[in-house]
């Protein structure tokens, strides 16, 4: 499983307008990534894609990357602009129990 991840704090006065706009693009996705709020650090947000192989982690980042993607209209809601939306793929390096139930 390969987790492509994306990383990013928004301005304050913008927080709702992006919780909104997230929680729309979340359920038009079917659950297919995660958005994430950072408990220690309020308005810090991460989205968790997961893929099964690298070649579908590489096309979820680059589609997230595009000029096309929908995330593009929050980017001025980031602190830092389009600039401050750091985006990874990550690839496991101790496999996870056969019997761990996957991430979601």
């Amino acid at each position: 499983m390969y987790i492509c991840f994306a990383e990013y704090r928004i301005k304050p006065e913008h927080r709702a307008s992006y919780l909104s706009f997230a929680d729309e693009l979340v359920q038009s996705a079917n659950g297919s990534f995660i958005v994430y709020e950072g408990t220690d650090q309020p308005s810090l947000f991460v989205e968790l894609w997961t893929a099964h192989t690298e070649e579908q982690a590489d096309r979820i980042k680059k589609e997230r990357c595009s000029e096309r993607s929908p995330w593009r209209r929050a980017d001025s809601w980031v602190q830092g602009g389009r600039e401050k939306v750091h985006v990874w793929t990550f690839r496991p390096v101790i496999p996870a129990p056969a019997d761990a139930a996957p991430p979601r």
